[in-house]
């Protein structure tokens, strides 16, 4: 009889266990479905915007953030993949359909009132400074005027190697995620000549990547997240880096941390407040992440099929010991012990070479359809 008590008491163990280590520091707020597939994400206000690929633009109410909720909805013709906002209207990226602009200045309403063709297939944009910067896939980055929005108009483009994901922009630099093409620096001083003043190849192919200060951070497929600087966008250079346990695909900064969504690992919080030294300090991975957004203490994660959920990362060094995954039981108040831990961190490698033709080649990646 001692001997059954004591396996069952093992096994129990072993399950609590298993369960508390689905998060660390990171906990599930709230959550809303969405029709098809949600792959990227923007904030502002109470509201978020979620790209939805077939079922477009989706608006999310969230003044409540425990119980978000959608208040209206704009389809788009062809496979909504990203977001970005400028004062009342949402840029999207269409895929096929390149860039479309949709009225938000009610939020409840939404209502597309221009757009603008590009070459290629729109799978990512950001806005700065009147422009929207849309990366095409297999078209490269293309500069178009939103100043009046019903007319959106592009006034130039400069040529990717590879495919062209993701992009970030900060000052008078746009920089490329380009898949197999590494980071590419691009000048936009002169929005109508953008020009590539750098590069930069990383290990593997490049999904992902965000801005701050000196320091880009990409989201590198199959190598995590690698910290580059580009005090000298000429030449930039690897400083650090932090492995991911499954395929990195995007990631946004926010103050001292680096938020990564990790394709079948779920959302990564990374200290980066020594950008030599990044330290995993934060998790959550019970579901299949590909776009973020950070907006105050809160990650808004767009998770594919299971919509968009949201996340409060609060603080890091301390783990739960007991009582459940840290979403269910996130302070000492409701009855959790807690206790310090050793952060993950990687040092950088020594140095960087172009990747091998097999490192470079496509990956299999999220898909926009449902299967």
């Amino acid at each position: 009889m001692r001997t059954l008590l004591f396996v069952l008491c093992l096994s129990t163990l072993l399950v609590a266990a298993a369960h508390a280590g689905d998060s660390l520091n990171v906990r599930l707020v709230g959550a809303c479905d969405t029709p098809d597939s949600a792959h990227g994400v923007a904030v502002d206000g109470d509201y978020a915007y979620v790209a939805d690929c077939d079922s477009g633009l989706r608006v999310i109410s969230v003044a409540d953030i425990a119980n978000p909720v959608e208040v209206g909805y704009c389809n788009s013709p062809a496979a909504a993949w990203g977001v970005a906002l400028s004062s009342n209207v949402a840029c999207v990226a269409d895929d096929a359909s390149g860039l479309r602009v949709v009225s938000v200045a009610d939020p409840a309403n939404p209502a597309e009132v221009g757009y603008c063709d590009t070459p290629g297939t729109a799978r990512a944009v950001v806005v700065s400074g009147g422009h929207a910067y849309v990366v095409d896939r297999g078209s490269g980055l293309r500069v178009i005027s939103i100043a009046d929005p019903t007319h959106p108009t592009e006034v130039g483009y400069c040529f990717i190697p590879s495919y062209a994901l993701d992009v970030a922009v900060s000052g008078d630099y746009a920089y490329v995620a380009a898949h197999g093409g590494g980071l590419r620096i691009i000048s936009v001083a002169d929005p109508a000549h953008p020009v590539e003043v750098g590069y930069y190849y990383s290990l593997g192919p490049v999904w992902g990547v965000a801005v701050a200060g000196d320091y880009v951070y990409i989201a590198d497929y199959v190598a995590g997240l690698r910290v580059i600087s580009v005090a000298d966008p000429e030449h930039p250079v690897e400083v650090g880096y932090c492995d991911t346990p499954n395929h990195s695909c995007r990631v946004a900064v926010s103050g001292d941390y680096a938020y990564v969504a990790d394709y079948q690992g779920g959302l990564r919080v990374v200290s980066v407040r020594d950008p030599a030294n990044p330290v995993e300090t934060g998790y959550y991975d019970e579901f299949v992440t590909v776009g973020i957004c950070v907006a105050g203490n809160y990650a808004f994660a767009a998770e594919g099929r299971a919509g968009l959920r949201i996340y409060e990362f609060y603080g890091d060094g301390i783990e739960e010991t007991g009582g459940g995954r840290n979403s269910d039981c996130p302070t000492d108040a409701d009855g959790c012990a807690w206790r310090p831990v050793p952060a993950r961190s990687h040092r950088p490698q020594a140095s960087c070479s172009m990747p091998s033709e097999h490192e470079r080649a496509e990956s299999v990646g999220p898909s926009c359809r449902r299967e």
